[in-house]
């Protein structure tokens, strides 16, 4: 169903380089000025196809073109409804901003990207408001952290909790005498709030072998528009998150490109035979507990899982 919510500012980040044709899409989508002068004029409104045309001073199958390309770019929805006269179709703008990730050059580097599911957690420690969905439907009890043991909990495509955390065991497998340059971690987060709540901050905290990368603070919990992935059966609350990536490097832990914290890759404590344990939380005692969502591949905006990347520099000879 098309949101009858009030008027929200609703934010989509698209990385070009990683997005492909659907980034692409978007772009060719906003590449004409009629299509811009349709999201202008549609706004905060729900407005009828029709409308649109005569307002704009388009012919009928001239504005039924750039709707049609405007909505298989996912920048409108559209949705059939009674009127005195049939159907009329109702539009409605999707996001207000959209933040471009243009691709950078692409640098030749030796490194091992892994990813876990959501659900491949192997310690927790979660307070309610909790619970995980699969693809298909929820998994356990909600707010009932004992479905956190659930054995179908490696299925979950969407996990939530407002305080406590969820740990991630990856295998480390840097070739011998290797020496690591870099661990990058990207995942789909945003806040847990009742229902939804765009503005909802949540102090989100990252770490590496029980080291600290530092605390994102999440704007809010979205859930005024339906997430590209998110399955039908899911009718409410949290839809899709934002895609971060922290970065540790030789000299500090940064988010997005942005200074988080001091924190150096030697200071991760990655040894050979050791397990990398990976967590994400949030603290009771942190400035804003307002809670976390964790997006899989079948959910959110992004077709993707929990990534670590480790970046490494070969042996000298």
């Amino acid at each position: 169903m098309l949101s009858t919510q009030e008027p929200r500012k609703r934010t989509v980040h698209i990385d070009v380089a990683s997005r492909g044709d659907d980034a692409v899409e978007v772009l060719r989508a906003l590449g004409h000025p009629t299509r811009l002068e349709i999201l202008e004029y549609i706004g905060d409104q729900h407005v009828a196809s029709g409308q649109i045309a005569r307002d704009l001073k388009l012919p009928v199958s001239t504005a039924t073109m750039h709707i049609a390309i405007l909505e298989k770019a996912g920048l409108i929805e559209t949705e059939m409804r009674s009127a005195s006269r049939g159907l009329q179709k109702l539009c409605v703008r999707t996001y207000d901003e959209i933040v471009i990730g243009l691709p950078r050059k692409r640098e030749a580097f030796l490194g091992l990207v892994m990813t876990m599911p959501v659900g491949g957690f192997s310690d927790f420690r979660v307070e309610p408001t909790c619970g995980l969905a699969s693809a298909t439907g929820l998994i356990g009890l909600v707010d009932d952290p004992a479905s956190f043991y659930e054995p179908d909990r490696i299925a979950a495509q969407l996990l939530w909790f407002g305080v406590g955390h969820v740990e991630y065991r990856f295998p480390n497998r840097l070739p011998p005498s290797a020496r690591l340059t870099a661990v990058q971690v990207t995942a789909e987060v945003c806040s847990e709030a009742p229902d939804y709540d765009a503005n909802w901050p949540s102090d989100i905290g990252v770490t590496i072998n029980d080291t600290n990368l530092g605390e994102w603070t999440s704007p809010g919990d979205f859930g005024e528009t339906r997430g590209r992935l998110t399955p039908d059966w899911w009718t409410g609350g949290t839809m899709y998150g934002l895609l971060k990536r922290w970065r540790v490097g030789p000299s500090g832990t940064s988010i997005d490109g942005l200074d988080l914290s001091s924190v150096t890759v030697d200071d991760l404590g990655i040894r050979t035979g050791e397990p990398i344990r990976l967590r994400f939380s949030v603290r009771p005692d942190a400035a804003h507990v307002g809670g976390l969502n964790l997006f899989g591949r079948e959910f959110g905006n992004y077709p993707q899982d929990i990534e670590l990347r480790l970046e490494y520099e070969p042996a000298s000879r």
